[in-house]
């Protein structure tokens, strides 16, 4: 790379190539579009390489960028750790983007607790909330994301994992559904109607996976792509619902929904937030971290107290 290309040209290119586009860029470095489409023509000259290049309504980058963006984002880390390392985390001045990455009923449970705290200890901080759901790996590898919260199954190789909390699957019906007059069995329960939330459309899952065991089969009427997609239609339906029992809380308070046991032997669902190597020993990071660590807490202590009243 050129000498020309300084620290700021370095620091601007890492955000194009993580956002791939201009105005994405300029949001993330609270610049205006107009300023980042001028540096943008300054890091093509320096580069002699166009970096982005339009492909129907949105950029890619080129060959070139793609080999850069690795190490263009390893020496705006080592750049800004020299800068920051020793300063002390001021939360009253912090000024920050932190970009969650997590399905919507962790968006709503943890996200909503994290933008009221991080507003009252950290006022210049903002965060994006971005619903694309765990299992985005490469959302931490390139940068696109700061925290990935939801069920780790299998993190990405070097990829960092704690467990917040664990919460279970419960089923969900609008209030006067049939299946609450009585038992539900295995076979009651697989008689129902169901609507599954997969954000690829799958109408397979471990809940039909168990019924099978036991001889069973249910009819998928529909696939919606969030937990809060699906509450809705089950609410206004005798379509039968799946979500987590501490996770889906509220939403089904206020939707007037009932929860009721599965009765199968589902696995738990062990949420966990994950996040890149580089920013373990950042303080901002750390005390993100530790924020989501402390509402999980929070959950956790409000789904023990609320289990004497049953599902």
């Amino acid at each position: 790379m050129q000498s020309k290309l300084d620290l700021n040209l370095l620091t601007a290119l890492d955000a194009l190539l993580a956002e791939g586009s201009v105005t994405g860029a300029a949001e993330r470095l609270h610049l205006s579009t107009p300023a980042m489409s001028r540096t943008l023509t300054r890091i093509r000259k320096a580069l002699g390489d166009p970096v982005l290049v339009r492909s129907g309504r949105g950029m890619v980058p080129t060959p070139r960028a793609l080999e850069l963006r690795e190490e263009v984002r390893e020496v705006v880390e080592r750049a800004t750790a020299v800068f920051t390392s020793e300063s002390p985390l001021e939360l009253a001045t912090l000024e920050r983007t932190f970009t969650l990455l997590a399905d919507d009923s962790l968006l709503t449970s943890i996200g909503m607790r994290l933008l009221e705290r991080v507003r009252r200890e950290a006022p210049g901080v903002s965060l994006r909330l971005v619903p694309e759901g765990p299992g985005d790996e490469t959302g931490l590898r390139e940068g696109r994301a700061d925290l990935d919260i939801g069920v780790v199954h299998t993190p990405a190789p070097g990829t960092r994992v704690e467990y917040v909390f664990t919460d279970d699957n419960v089923g969900v019906v609008r209030a006067g559904h049939p299946l609450l007059d009585g038992g539900i069995t295995p076979e009651r329960y697989a008689a129902a109607e169901h609507v599954t939330t997969s954000r690829r459309g799958r109408l397979y899952g471990p809940i039909d996976e168990r019924l099978e065991e036991r001889g069973l089969r249910r009819r998928v009427a529909a696939s919606v792509p969030t937990f809060t997609a699906a509450l809705l239609v089950v609410a206004e339906t005798d379509l039968v619902a799946r979500t987590g029992r501490r996770l889906a809380a509220w939403q089904r308070e206020r939707l007037g929904l009932v929860a009721f046991e599965i009765p199968l032997d589902l696995p738990d669902l062990p949420i966990a937030q994950a996040w890149h190597p580089r920013d373990e020993k950042d303080p901002a990071h750390m005390w993100l971290r530790r924020c989501v660590r402390e509402i999980a807490a929070e959950l956790t202590e409000e789904g023990e107290a609320g289990e004497g009243g049953g599902a």
